[in-house]
């Protein structure tokens, strides 16, 4: 288990803490705005909006937060955001993509690269690391209730070209085209918790005890970044690290 599947399931695990959740919010609902505006406000409609939806549901997100952040795409005064990618090197030569949501391009390259050199790392142009990646669909299933068989062979009927089992849920790859067909037929019987386009790593890097606290201390320093969304990396670390770091 590595990059963004291994992040996303400690971040799940470790949980966020109250005085940050008003910033999680913001990211989630800057996202829903961004998502309806570019197509129809309607979730079953609009694959990109039922994701972000989806996501802020699983962070506890009020529906009155949810649904003033879909209204705000109708109106014609909020600033125009765009999203942006941008590719560096993290601690111990890690590949590391960051995916922002701006209003303002300048200022967030410029804060990316700061938290880069401040942290002894290096931003890269563009490709320089996203060969490493493969960019494509998502879906995290909650194990309650679920018998592992039925969904496997549910999800390889409709296009997921990849199934992974972990402690909480099950893991369930498929190509980005494919991803929205894929996610309402799970719909129909299982509880999804998340599902969205990421980067997942070709290959990976085994980091030890003290290199995935530098990691983790920098994937979450750039995180804390109004403009980042989401943040993908290649390394992997042994299960029993993170025991030992009480992330599980």
């Amino acid at each position: 288990m590595a990059g963004h599947s291994h992040w996303a399931g400690i971040k799940h695990k470790k949980g966020k803490a109250d005085k940050q959740r008003s910033k999680l919010f913001s990211k989630l609902s800057r996202e829903i705005t961004v998502a309806a505006k570019l197509g129809i406000p309607d979730t079953n409609m609009n694959p990109r909006l039922r994701s972000a939806v989806q996501a802020a549901k699983e962070a506890n997100m009020p529906k009155d937060n949810i649904d003033r952040a879909i209204k705000k795409s109708q109106g014609g005064d909020e600033a125009n955001f765009e999203s942006v990618v941008y590719e560096g090197f993290g601690p111990l030569g890690t590949g590391i993509i960051v995916d922002v949501l701006t209003d303002n391009k300048n200022r967030s390259i410029s804060n990316v690269r700061s938290i880069f050199e401040k942290n002894g790392c290096s931003l890269g142009s563009a490709g320089s690391v996203s060969h490493q990646f493969e960019i494509c669909g998502l879906i995290r299933v909650k194990k309650e209730n679920c018998r592992e068989n039925e969904i496997f062979e549910l999800s390889t009927n409709n296009g997921a070209n990849d199934f992974k089992v972990e402690e909480d849920f099950y893991e369930i790859f498929t190509e980005k085209n494919n991803l929205h067909l894929l996610q309402i037929e799970l719909e129909k019987n299982y509880e999804v918790s998340f599902s969205g386009i990421i980067y997942y790593p070709k290959n990976t890097i085994k980091v030890d005890k003290a290199g995935f606290e530098k990691i983790a201390n920098f994937i979450e320093t750039l995180e804390d970044d109004d403009d980042v969304q989401k943040v993908y990396s290649n390394f992997e670390v042994d299960q029993k690290i993170l025991e030992e770091l009480s992330f599980w």
